[in-house]
């Protein structure tokens, strides 16, 4: 009788290989939602319905007050940001600063605080 050897496969390579494609299903699943664009909410929405009672000012309104000279501009975000640019002649105080440095400012000009 001659013996022969029952050829065995091994699975191993077969869950490597699928192993391996299923990572690399999901990592281009994550890159691709990690880049996916975001609708961005309008931050007019946010202030309204935070602030209510603080007057906005319209861009024509704001442009008017520059170019009579009749606002103080106030750009109220971080030094860092202020350097980055900014209206020309306008004032940095942080946010969290302007409680306290309110006394800078000449209260017979109309101030005009923005952020962005």
């Amino acid at each position: 009788m001659s013996s022969r050897k029952k050829n065995k496969i091994n699975p191993t390579p077969l869950f490597i290989l699928v192993g391996g494609g299923l990572l690399l299903i999901v990592a281009a699943i994550l890159l691709a939602t990690q880049n996916a664009p975001v609708s961005p909410t309008p931050a007019a929405a946010f202030e309204e319905e935070t602030y209510p009672e603080i007057p906005r000012v319209s861009l024509d309104e704001a442009k008017a007050a520059f170019d009579q000279g009749s606002a103080t501009f106030v750009d109220v975000r971080s030094a860092e940001a202020y350097q980055g640019g900014h209206i020309a002649g306008a004032i940095n105080i942080p946010l969290a600063e302007l409680e306290f440095r309110l006394g800078e400012l000449d209260e017979a000009q109309w101030i005009i605080t923005y952020c962005t």
